[in-house]
């Protein structure tokens, strides 16, 4: 495939994911009052709600009416295997706390990947009436306005977003890691969705991010609209973002976190 095909497949694939994460959200949006929560998964405190499951089976039903050969990837539902190279990777509801109790700050997350790397990428916060969207090479945009992080700032004037686990016992280590990191910084904000946290450095509401514990669908989208507003986003020590850590920051600032990080063994329960 040429270059001109590469970018216009993107972008295509792009334009697919901001529809369906538009149709998602809205369908999520309407079913927030009078939510009940349907079930729980790793522990009591991480719920499933009726609308989650509602809404991957929304995304599901249209992403393959459009590309029938693809894979689909979601956080409620099994995998749908696909013969195209094209995977989407699908979170229904980032930040279902946040969405249980009645707050605006949860997300609608597609992401498309080609041959293992995301190209393209939607996040749809509803409750604040924003779009998110990525191509890969292509920049970063919110609601059609180019995205550009701010640049790094020394480590103790950054503003750090993170967030905890769902078990009791990697909060408590999630903790003791935080005591080591709150001397060193700004502050620390915590507001209940990596999606709205990686995207929220595209716009400078953060500086930098860490977090242990997160799965593929929880930064495929997010992670690439911050890679294309100039974020590095990767994991400890520099490898891969991964379940063990995913650290996020302008070039500077990312290693100037990650060092911290590493002797606190943030990237460990323990």
């Amino acid at each position: 495939m040429g270059t001109t095909d590469a970018v216009s497949e993107r972008e295509s694939l792009r334009d697919l994911a901001v529809a369906v994460a538009a149709e998602a959200g809205e369908l999520a949006a309407r079913g927030q009052e009078g939510i009940t929560v349907l079930d729980t998964k790793s522990s009591p405190t991480d719920v499933v709600t009726e609308m989650d499951r509602a809404t991957e089976d929304l995304i599901r039903t249209r992403l393959l009416a459009a590309r029938p050969d693809d894979a689909v990837l979601g956080e409620e539902g099994d995998d749908e295997e696909g013969t195209s190279g094209v995977r989407w990777v699908v979170d229904p509801i980032d930040g279902t706390v946040n969405y249980l109790y009645g707050q605006p700050d949860w997300g609608v997350c597609v992401a498309a990947e080609v041959d293992g790397v995301v190209v393209a990428a939607a996040v749809n916060v509803p409750g604040r009436g924003r779009m998110y969207e990525a191509v890969l090479g292509g920049g970063a945009r919110r609601d059609g306005r180019v995205l550009q992080a701010p640049p790094a700032v020394p480590l103790e004037r950054a503003l750090v977003a993170t967030g905890f686990g769902y078990s009791s016992r990697r909060r408590l280590r999630q903790a003791q890691v935080l005591q080591g990191v709150i001397p060193y910084v700004r502050d620390i904000r915590r507001g209940g969705s990596a999606a709205l946290d990686l995207v929220g450095l595209a716009e400078g509401y953060y500086n930098a991010y860490y977090e242990r514990g997160l799965n593929l669908w929880d930064w495929a989208a997010p992670s690439l609209i911050a890679q294309e507003a100039g974020v590095r986003v990767a994991g400890a020590r520099g490898g891969p973002p991964s379940e063990d850590l995913v650290i996020a920051g302008p070039p500077g600032l990312y290693e100037a976190l990650d060092e911290l990080l590493a002797p606190l063994g943030a990237d460990t329960d323990g």
